[in-house]
C-alpha cells in the first residue's frame, strides 16, 4: 500500500509541476493542413480502422507534443514516415487545434472482463505497484489537456494495448524497434506499463474504448 501511495503521489506531483501553457493552434487553418491524414483517420479525426487511432476531442497540448516527436523521430511510426517531414511548427500546432476541436465517436467496449479493466483503471494493482489512471487520465477519460496527458475514453482498445505494449517494452527494452520511449524523463508510462501483464493490459484497454 505504501508503495502504491507513493507512485500515485509522484505522479500527481509530476502532473502538477507540468507547463500550463497550451499550443497556440488554428483549429480552421488546420482543417485544411489535415486533408492528408483523413485516409487513415478520418476527415474529423475518427478513425473508422482501429490500425490508426481517434484523434478527434484529444488534448491539443499532447497531441502537438506527438506530432513533435514523429517528425523528430522520437516516436517512430512506420505509416507516417516522411509525412510531417515539410510541416513548421505552426502547422503541427494547427492540425492538433483542428482535431482537438472535435468529438470523438465512442468505439465501444466488449462484455468481457469489465470488471478486471475498471479495478485496473479506477485503482490500480496494488500487488504489483501499478497505479490508477485516474490520477493522470481522469476518471472519465478526459485526459489533462494542461498538463499534456491525452483524454483515453472512447478509443479502439486495440490501439490503446498497442501502445500499452510499446511501453512495456520501452521499459525493458528500449532498443526493440516495437518500443516507446517518447513519455519524457519521467519515464510514468514506461513505469506503469512494466507492471502489466497482457490480460491487464487487454482488459484496461477494452473498459476504456467504452469509457466517457
Amino acid at each position: 500500500m505504501k508503495k502504491m501511495i507513493l507512485t500515485v503521489t509522484a505522479l500527481l506531483t509530476t502532473a502538477l509541476a507540468a507547463p500550463f501553457a497550451l499550443a497556440a493552434g488554428d483549429a480552421a487553418a488546420g482543417q485544411a493542413k489535415t486533408a492528408m491524414c483523413a485516409g487513415c483517420h478520418g476527415a474529423d479525426g475518427n478513425s473508422a480502422m482501429a490500425t490508426f487511432p481517434k484523434l478527434a476531442g484529444q488534448g491539443e497540448k499532447y497531441l502537438t507534443k506527438q506530432l513533435q516527436d514523429i517528425k523528430a523521430g522520437d516516436r517512430v511510426i512506420p505509416e507516417m514516415t516522411g509525412m510531417l517531414s515539410n510541416a513548421s511548427e505552426q502547422d503541427l500546432q494547427d492540425m492538433a487545434a483542428y482535431y482537438a476541436s472535435k468529438t470523438i465517436q465512442m468505439a465501444g467496449a466488449k462484455e468481457t472482463d469489465l470488471d478486471l479493466g475498471e479495478r485496473i483503471y479506477r485503482g490500480g494493482n496494488i500487488e504489483t505497484g501499478v497505479p490508477a489512471c485516474t490520477g493522470c487520465h481522469s476518471p472519465a477519460g478526459n485526459g489533462n489537456n494542461p498538463a499534456g496527458y491525452p483524454a483515453l475514453g472512447g478509443q479502439f482498445a486495440e490501439y490503446t494495448a498497442k501502445q500499452l505494449r510499446a511501453f512495456r517494452t520501452g521499459a525493458h527494452d528500449p532498443a526493440n524497434s516495437a518500443a516507446r520511449t517518447n513519455d519524457g524523463d519521467s519515464q510514468i508510462m514506461r513505469g506503469v506499463a512494466a507492471q502489466m501483464n497482457d490480460v491487464e493490459i487487454e482488459a484496461v484497454s477494452n473498459f476504456i474504448a467504452g469509457l466517457k
